[in-house]
């Protein structure tokens, strides 16, 4: 059998380095279409907040005409507006009777309590995406009163 002539290895090095060019622009190409893929998706997640920052204002009018209107069909509406709200991966944030969290909640008034950085009451709803602050919680603390 003969020895691969100079020109014949040259040959098979050009063909490597191609293929190893190949697989990197193919490497590339999928990291592309991922990451336009996940900015995609925040795009739409950014939207739907866009949109909800709007309507809160309307839920939070809704939900104090049904505590004094005291009417189911109101009710069932609101009901609605949450589901909606929740298929686009936007949540209520939990607060009353949890630890104050500055993340998601707004201190607007401290009153003496037992327990100290504990939310005795939510004034405004807040909301959240995904582990972002859409609108934050207005809430009132218990601050806990130094023993003397």
């Amino acid at each position: 059998m003969a020895k691969k002539t100079g020109q014949g290895q040259d040959l098979a090095k050009k063909v490597e380095e191609l293929e190893a060019h190949w697989k990197r622009a193919l490497a590339d190409y999928h990291n592309l279409e991922r990451r336009v893929e996940k900015e995609r998706e925040e795009m739409v997640r950014f939207s739907s907040a866009v949109v909800a920052l709007k309507f809160l204002p309307v839920l939070d009018n809704l939900e104090k005409a049904v505590a004094h209107l005291k009417d189911s069909g109101l009710e069932i509406i609101i009901g609605q507006f949450k589901d909606a709200l929740r298929s686009e991966g936007i949540e209520e944030v939990e607060a009353e009777g949890r630890e104050f969290d500055p993340n998601f909640m707004e201190a607007v008034k401290t009153v003496p309590g037992e327990e100290d950085n504990i939310v005795v009451e939510v004034l405004q709803t807040g909301y959240k995406i995904g582990d972002k602050s859409l609108r934050p919680a207005h809430v009132i603390v218990a601050k806990k009163e130094n023993e003397s």
